[in-house]
């Protein structure tokens, strides 16, 4: 196999790993506050409900279509939009490493910013850090420094929308499948062109050459104009070939994010689960042996491993794009639907399981 595509499936797996682990980081962090405090960081967090889940899918066919349309007139929109918003993901994931690297030189007091507000030596550090690398990327387009900044777009994603429960995931991860299936299978029909294809590998130009061609930086035509490499949006990863000089395997953020707000949910759950096993335990009700010999997290990772290979697989042999989720919901899904079923969790995973009843105010008795 390719080393790109090896390279594809451990860094795509990664991320989805680490995304969830910062997400449950998170929220047991924000259960221990009190106040306002944790007010503050649980509205930072999206939970998506029935109605969105089944809208989010015609919400990304309307930005395909946008995209597809009015890319050569809005181009430097995007690529300004795409700058800001990476910047702000990158430094979500490098917050933890630079919290490592100023430890030993820190105080646990905040720096003021004037207006900006007051942070810490680590955010300050991870924000100068993502403006560097979005500025570099800008001056040369480099493709390993995009790949960058959509991983910093893939945890911050997984980390700050939650779904709460089976029947929203299997909603969302349906009509996103859909989606996938009828812009790149069926769409060229409709429109001449793969509008996913084509919106995904189509270039944009060069904020830098824009403005110098506008204001006649270097004169008319001159150098800085021509000379700014035109920039691929970082809505993909892309892994150059060890074969094929010049070729790139691509895949598509969606097809990492999708799929791990799933694998968020189910890491979230196994939580549940092990907190309600403390506490029959501590009462001295005894559970089954095998209910802790195989996580949901594990079954459903090791179902998207084996969809993202059926994805890779049907790629080569058909030589064409594929819809990753196509492959990867099933194989993600079905596992999942079959290990809650066994295990007699479907009904309570099923229906908000993290929601706590409302107490009554007066008892029966």
């Amino acid at each position: 196999m390719d080393s790109s595509r090896v390279s594809t499936f451990f860094i795509s797996i990664l991320l989805i790993v680490y995304g969830s682990f910062r997400s449950l980081a998170m929220e047991e962090e924000a259960r221990g506050e009190d106040g306002d405090e944790k007010d503050k960081k649980e509205s930072n967090v999206t939970t998506l409900d029935s109605v969105q889940a089944m809208c989010l899918p015609l919400g990304a066919s309307v930005s395909l279509l946008i995209m597809f349309f009015f890319f050569d007139s809005m181009q430097l929109l995007f690529a300004v939009c795409t700058a800001v918003i990476a910047t702000v993901a990158l430094a979500f994931l490098l917050l933890p490493m630079c919290q490592y690297l100023v430890r030993p030189c820190s105080t646990k007091g905040k720096i003021s910013l004037g207006l900006c507000g007051r942070f810490t030596l680590a955010e300050i550090l991870s924000v100068g850090i993502s403006v560097g690398v979005v500025c570099v990327w800008v001056l040369t387009g480099h493709w390993a420094l995009m790949d960058f900044m959509g991983m910093g777009l893939c945890v911050a994603f997984i980390a700050f929308v939650r779904l709460p429960s089976l029947k929203v995931s299997t909603l969302l991860l349906s009509g996103l499948l859909l989606y996938d299936v009828f812009w790149v299978f069926f769409s060229q029909y409709v429109f001449s062109a793969n509008v996913m294809v084509k919106v995904a590998t189509r270039p944009a130009e060069n904020p830098m050459g824009i403005m110098a061609r506008k204001f006649s930086i270097g004169g008319v035509g001159g150098s800085m104009a021509r000379n700014a490499p035109r920039l691929s949006l970082p809505g993909k990863l892309v892994f150059p070939s060890s074969r094929t000089a010049g070729h790139f395997s691509m895949l598509g953020l969606g097809d990492i994010v999708m799929p791990g707000l799933l694998l968020c949910f189910v890491m979230r759950y196994d939580a549940y689960k092990r907190a309600q096993h403390a506490k029959l335990a501590e009462a001295g009700i005894p559970l089954p042996k095998h209910w802790q010999r195989i996580s949901y997290f594990h079954c459903s990772l090791f179902g998207y491993f084996l969809g993202l290979l059926t994805a890779t697989i049907s790629s080569e042999v058909f030589k064409a794009a594929q819809p990753a989720l196509l492959y990867l919901v099933p194989f993600t899904l079905m596992p999942l639907f079959a290990m809650a079923w066994m295990k007699g969790d479907l009904r309570s995973m099923w229906s908000e399981p993290f929601v706590t009843p409302p107490t009554p105010k007066f008892q029966t008795i």
